[in-house]
């Protein structure tokens, strides 16, 4: 065997015995708020959720943990199954969905006629250690009318909720019940103004 096979089935045995031996990552996902919807049926509107922006530290996979007013971390050895923005816009599809109060719900590319957009800002997606383990979720709302432009209405949805115990998925938990609050009074304002 020539020195460039053996070289080359050397380098090979120790990519594998790494990626074999690197630490997996705990990984996490979000459940679908059903909150309890009074509106009437909104018959044949459609609504498409846009995309959410985030500031990159929230525009990821990492789970993050806030240490103080102006530091950050991320959660050690926890990961979400997609970048944070894709798994607060699929969920709230599926929590608009659950509602069976609209015509059409879908994002980008689905190729619905459009009535409202609904257009998110995360603001805030965290574990803040600074005030007792408390996990904070924060996101900006806008309705749009696809029709003609207009914004029909604005709000800024926030909850928190305690971690109750330890270890990472904890810690998601909370962040989970958090964001289940928000997205379940999105849903029932969005509702109540288009």
């Amino acid at each position: 065997m020539s020195s460039q096979k053996i070289i080359a089935a050397l380098i090979v045995a120790l990519s594998v015995t790494a990626c074999a031996s690197a630490k997996k990552l705990d990984t996490f996902d979000l459940s679908a708020a059903t909150p309890e919807i009074t509106a009437s049926r909104k018959q044949g509107r459609q609504i498409l959720i846009a995309a959410p922006s985030a500031l990159k530290a929230l525009d990821g996979e990492n789970i993050v943990v806030r240490s103080g007013p102006n530091s950050i971390s991320f959660l050690k050895g926890a990961q979400w199954a997609d970048r944070l923005p894709n798994i607060v816009q699929s969920r709230l599809a599926q929590a608009f969905e659950g509602t069976g109060r609209l015509g059409g719900v879908g994002r980008p590319g689905d190729g619905l006629a459009i009535d409202y957009q609904i257009i998110t800002n995360i603001r805030t997606f965290n574990i803040d250690a600074s005030a007792g383990e408390t996990a904070v979720v924060e996101i900006a709302v806008k309705v749009l009318n696809d029709k003609n432009g207009t914004v029909r209405a604005t709000r800024v949805f926030r909850s928190a909720a305690p971690v109750a115990g330890g270890g990472n998925a904890s810690y998601v938990a909370a962040l989970d019940r958090a964001f289940d609050d928000v997205s379940g009074e999105i849903v029932r304002w969005t509702l109540s103004v288009i």
